[in-house]
Formats: C-alpha cells, structure tokens, sequence
C-alpha cells in the first residue's frame, strides 16, 4: 500500500465475492480459475451418485394396487411388441406368399411407424381429458381385432392397410401405459420400473420369436403368429379392468374444476412454456427410436438371407439378443436413479458402438450372437431409462399426451429405418473377390444388409451421444407434488393451494 492511499479506508482494497466472502483485490495468487471444457462437460452430464436403495427392497415394498397397475401396463407394452415384431420375423415367408421382395413387406413396418403419432394423439388427449384406465382398455381392444383380421389378409395391399390401423392402436399404448405404470410408483423405485417396464418390448420379441420358431418348425402358416398375439391381448383386457385410475390424473382433474381452466387452455400454457423442451424431446426420441429399430427391424431377415442361418440358429440368436435387452434394460434403468438419466444414455451409445463390428462380421455364430447380446444390452440400457426421463421432462399436466406423443414423433421421423436399410441392401448386394455377384442357393443375388445396417447404426450411436449430451432432466421428479405443471408460472395454485380454496368454498357454502 502506497503512502498516498493511507488515509484510504481499508474496505476500498476488498471485495465482496459471489459466495459474500472477502478477497484481496490484486492477490494473483486467490484469483478464482474457469473449469476447463472437459470439466464443465463433465459436471454438466455426469453427477455424483446418490445412495440407492436394495434392488430386492423396491421390487417387494409395493402395494398391491402399485402391482397390478405395473402388470397391465407391462403386459400391454408386451402384447404390443409381439404384435408388431410378427412382421419382422416372417417378412422374408410374407414376401414368398404374396411374390413380393422382403424390402415391400417391411413397408408395412414403415405405415405401422408412420399411424403411431396419431393413436398417440389420440388416446393421448382422451387419458388427459377422461383418465388413463378407460383409454387403455379400449386400445387393447382395437388391436386384438385388427391383429385378428391381418391374418386373413389376401393381399399386400390389405395387410399393410390393416398394419396402418394397427399403428394408431400401438401409438396409444406405450405413452398411457407408462404414465399410468410410473405415477403410481414411489419416486425411489422409478428407475428400477422404467427399465423394466420398457423391456416389455424384449419380451413381446423374444415372446413372438419362439411362436414363430414353433410356427416354422411345424410348416404352418405365418398367418397363426398374428392369431396367437390377438388371442393374448384377451387376457390384457381382464387385467385391466381391475386397475384403478392414477391418482395424479385425480389431482389434476381436481385442480382444473375448481380453477375453472379447460384442458384446451392448459394446452396452450403448455405449448407456450415448454414448446422448447418438447421440440428436444421428438429429437431425443428419433435417435432412439433410430437405435433400436435400426438394430433390430431388418437383422432377422439378415440372419436368414445373409448369413443363411437356419431358423433354429436365427431363433437362437433372437433369444439370445432379446435376453441381453432385458438384463441391459432392467439394469440400467436402476442405475439411472443414481447416475442420471443422461449419463447412463451416453455411456449406453458409446458402448453400443464400439460393439457394432462383433453384431454382424464376427467370424463365427457364437462370436455374433455374444456381439448380438451385447448390442441389445446397450441399445435397450438406453431404453431402459426412457419412460423415467420423458415423463419427468412432460409438463405434468399432460403427463397422458406428452411422453406417448413425442415418442411416437420420434418414430415417425424414424420410422423408414428398416425399409431404408433393406433397400440400400439390395441395391449394394454382396460381391465375391472376382467382383461377381455372391448368389444364394435360389441363384438369386444376396443383399448387403450386414453393412448398410453397420454404418447406419454407427451414425445413429454418433448422433444419440451428442443430443444426450446437451439436453436436460429433472431426475426423480415428484410426480405429485404439482398437479398443473406451475414452475413457470407462479399464478397457478399448486395442489395445497387447490385443496385449501376446496375447503373454504365447503365452509362458505354455494
């Protein structure tokens, strides 16, 4: 301190930092440094992690209404899958039948993708308006029928008109029945239920794998594989009948007689506040929805016509990958209670990558399907995090509409992956060392389905990474505690705020 500056009150040479302690001004040695990239990229994605509770605790501590609301909607989400992978396992039977290509049959795929978004809309806005109970029962309903008249279908014309009808009832289930399934979950249990409800997906696969195996191994008609899954969908219909409403639909529906605010106005306090965030969430949804379908639509029908595997081996292997689904799912979706929704997506594309050369040029069968499994158990790790993360992420209102919308969106942005690999396949069919064309016993020339399928999961696996990485969540969110979504708007009552103006309209009369 300079002679000129002693009579200088001392305070002049200190400041007030951001956490209200005090520094010296021109002390090199106290000055704060910025985190580096890589710091602020880690502390933006990955979290320290929180205790979390007994797997065993959270699968036995529910009640028994919390139970058979989780079952129904699990079995639903299975029926819907078995259902829709039917096409998948006998395209390449389908095509023989109608003296169509394989490519043509997964157009069928493609239309189912394509109607999801409008089932979702639909049943979406009627479980938001009515509930979630009544919605579900009649959905399950619709696509028994049309399952059931698919395999009557005379031509290709009409089963891909009958899969288009197909595709707005699966478009209801899968938001409804998340919804309903998690908010009647404790917030603790979330992760562990995420992941295993979405492996209801694996199970409807490796459920329609096996009947179909049976089906091949017999000489039956692929007729009988949709027979069987409309069958199935009767005994959904009887559980559901006796589950409950969701209690936060209660709430909600509570809130909006006594504020006297239609859904069509909360509608718009939605869009307008979150429009953001739902934007983010189609996106998030595609790349997903690219991931799995990426990986799982056309590798039946590669195993088969390329690697000319017999059914027994490509039942096998359907096996083998749809049990590494489960165990990845089931996993991963526990671990993102404690890591982080976003985290655990990351680490699940990054390791799906590095897999994709073992998925479809190992040197031998074990070697693929080791390579089968573990690409499932990643792809559907990431899964398994997906209806903890979008329903945290939905403004709470519209908790019935938002999740199942957005990812059927994402669907449809996807929905060609498939038939877009199948295609590339057969324009780019394999060549032998000479530079002729490999055929296959047929004398028919053999698709390239392996590569198209390794390079277009190669980008998906890029892509998914990065919009992980630079979204948002709202981990363990409760559920309950609002039931209009008001963090953005301080003018909307929360739910104490609602019961308390119930109370006093009961005392003050009409």
């Amino acid at each position: 301190m300079s002679v000129d500056n002693l009579d200088k009150p001392v305070a002049e040479e200190v400041e007030v930092t951001g956490d209200l302690s005090l520094g010296r001004k021109d002390l090199p040695s106290e000055k704060q440094t910025k985190p580096g990239l890589l710091t602020r990229l880690k502390n933006h994605i990955y979290h320290k992690p929180e205790k979390s509770q007994n797997i065993w605790h959270l699968l036995t501590n529910l009640t028994s209404t919390q139970r058979i609301t989780f079952t129904a909607a699990f079995f639903g989400w299975t029926l819907d899958a078995f259902d829709f992978f039917s096409v998948s396992l006998s395209a390449s039977r389908i095509a023989e039948e109608y003296g169509v290509q394989p490519s043509d049959v997964i157009a069928a795929v493609t239309t189912t993708l394509m109607l999801r978004p409008v089932g979702a809309l639909i049943f979406g806005a009627l479980a938001d308006k009515y509930g979630r109970r009544w919605p579900l029962i009649f959905d399950i309903i619709l696509f028994s029928v049309v399952n059931m008249a698919t395999g009557f279908a005379p031509n290709l014309q009409v089963f891909i008109g009958l899969r288009a009808v197909f595709g707005i009832a699966m478009g209801g289930e899968w938001g409804l029945g998340a919804s309903l399934a998690l908010e009647s979950l404790p917030v603790e249990a979330r992760g562990l239920f995420s992941g295993i409800y979405q492996q209801g997906y694996a199970c409807g696969y490796l459920l329609a794998a096996l009947v179909n195996y049976s089906i091949v191994q017999t000489n039956s008609s692929w007729r009988i594989l949709f027979w069987v899954g409309a069958s199935f969908a009767l005994l959904g219909i009887v559980i559901r009948i006796w589950v409950p409403e969701s209690e936060s639909f209660e709430n909600q529906k509570k809130t909006r007689e006594v504020l006297g605010r239609s859904l069509f106005t909360e509608m718009k306090t939605a869009l307008k506040e979150h429009w953001l965030r739902i934007i983010y969430m189609v996106i998030l949804m595609a790349f997903m929805n690219f991931f799995s379908h990426g990986s799982q639509d056309l590798y039946p029908t590669f195993l088969i016509t390329q690697l000319e595997y017999t059914p027994t081996q490509q039942t096998v292997t359907n096996v083998i990958m749809n049990v590494g689904a489960i165990v990845g799912g089931t996993l991963f979706g526990y671990l993102s209670n404690s890591f982080g929704r976003r985290f655990i997506i990351c680490v699940c594309a990054i390791c799906a990558g590095a897999f994709i050369p073992l998925w479809i040029h190992a040197s031998n069968i074990h070697s693929l399907q080791f390579g089968a499994f573990m690409m499932q158990f990643f792809v559907q790790g990431a899964w398994g995090v997906i209806p903890a993360h979008v329903n945290e992420l939905a403004p709470s209102s519209f908790r019935g509409l938002i999740p199942g919308l957005t990812y059927q969106l994402g669907n449809l942005i996807s929905a060609a992956s498939g038939q877009i690999e199948a295609i590339i396949g057969e324009k780019n069919p394999i060549r032998n060392d000479d530079g002729s064309y490999k055929l296959n016993v047929k004398g028919e020339q053999i698709a390239n389905y392996g590569l198209t399928q390794g390079i277009f999961m190669g980008c998906v696996c890029v892509g998914l990474f990065i919009i992980a990485l630079i979204g948002k969540e709202e981990r363990n969110k409760d559920f309950n505690e609002d039931a209009i979504d008001s963090a953005e708007d301080p003018t909307v009552p929360r739910e104490k705020d609602v019961n308390e103006m119930e109370e006093g309209n009961r005392r003050n009369g009409p």
